[in-house]
């Protein structure tokens, strides 16, 4: 019988991530349990750093609220973490026995992960070693592997929605083209969603290399037709046919388990427009606007399901999975399903194209609607 657990938070911020935390703390404070929360994560869990959440103030009031009242922390990978040393050098090293040593002296029965392809990886790394672990699958940008839908995702279509609804007076109004650039990685589900949300008349996305010149001919016959303006959305990982995603190398390193930063896939697709048809193109980029807020309705009460969920799965004894949602029904798989091929303990793929993520596939109903509505996806 597990008596002590507790919370940590990995990855960007998604909405959603309270209304887990006080899922957990509140189904665990319904069953004796004490609940505690790391402060910022992996770190928190190295630093033995935590505060109790089960009937604190600091838990309350949490259903509506943006963010992590515990933090979070960009690295990832336990296993290969970056270290500052006290002469301000870094290097990277493997800390996941200080974890495993706090954990167990501390007392705590399991531990939940809440976070995102590479935080899962780091869950199912932790797993192996014998620590109870289970997780919970956030991230704006859908594509973790085995659950039809993460936290955080809804909120971030609502948000790009409404930006494609204000686009479109200003598009109409001055005869432009507007191009709305979102999050997303290497996956195209907000760009997708929202487009058919918005009534976009293009939608680019990583899993479809788009050819400029099918985009061109998309909005010239639009304008033919008497329409005199036209909405682009972009998927920050979109690829050009023959070409490669707008990136750059970010100075955050490698145990973040993220690779690849995206910037200026709307950019270049609005001056390719402009070149070609003449029509006054400019881009808007969202960013972090789609992380942070309040969650909508639905996020708040898939992320309530899914902390009850995990806290269910910890009071049977099912450790080493991740909470899903699949057919209808919040339901767990194995973290060894969740990694894939990626078994190797600390291996930092986490976060990149060659991860066990979560993919548009041609077949998906989202991207037979986009045709069937006559959305241009450069293909």
């Amino acid at each position: 019988m597990i008596k002590k657990v507790a919370v940590l938070v990995n990855g960007g911020d998604a909405p959603g991530l309270n209304p887990v935390i006080r899922a957990i703390k509140k189904t665990a404070e319904n069953n004796g349990i004490e609940c505690y929360g790391f402060i910022d994560g992996f770190q928190g869990l190295i630093d033995n750093n935590y505060v109790r959440l089960d009937g604190q103030k600091i838990s309350s009031g949490l259903i509506d609220k943006g963010g992590s009242i515990i933090g979070s922390s960009l690295n990832t990978i336990i296993f290969h973490y970056k270290v500052t040393n006290p002469d301000g050098s870094t290097e990277y090293k493997d800390v996941s026995d200080q974890c495993i040593e706090n954990i167990k002296n501390d007392g705590f029965d399991c531990i939940f992960t809440l976070g995102g392809d590479s935080t899962q990886k780091s869950a199912r790394d932790l797993a192996t070693t014998g620590v109870n672990v289970i997780g919970v699958p956030k991230t704006i940008d859908n594509d973790v592997a085995c659950t039809d839908i993460t936290f955080g995702y809804e909120t971030a279509v609502a948000v790009a929605t409404d930006a494609i609804d204000r686009l479109h007076t200003t598009a109409e109004t001055h005869h432009r083209v507007m191009v709305l650039e979102v999050m997303g990685r290497f996956a195209g589900w907000i760009a997708l969603e929202s487009a058919i949300a918005g009534g976009a008349d293009v939608a680019l996305i990583p899993e479809i290399p788009y050819d400029i010149n099918k985009v061109v001919d998309a909005i010239n016959k639009r304008k033919n037709d008497g329409k005199k303006f036209s909405i682009v959305v972009v998927s920050e990982g979109a690829i050009p046919k023959n070409g490669e995603a707008s990136t750059y190398v970010a100075n955050i390193g490698e145990g973040t388990g993220i690779m690849t930063k995206f910037s200026g896939a709307g950019d270049r697709v609005a001056k390719e427009i402009e070149d070609a048809t003449g029509m006054v193109s400019r881009c808007t980029t969202l960013g972090y606007v789609q992380r942070g807020g309040t969650p909508v309705a639905y996020d708040r009460v898939l992320s309530s399901k899914y902390g009850a969920k995990a806290m269910e799965l910890a009071m049977e004894g099912k450790f080493g999975v991740l909470t899903i949602y699949k057919n209808g029904r919040i339901d767990s798989v194995s973290l060894e399903d969740v990694v894939g091929n990626n078994k190797q303990i600390g291996a930092v793929e986490g976060g990149t194209k060659d991860s066990n993520v979560r993919f548009v596939t041609m077949d998906d109903e989202l991207v037979k609607t986009a045709k069937d509505l006559g959305i241009c996806l450069g293909d």
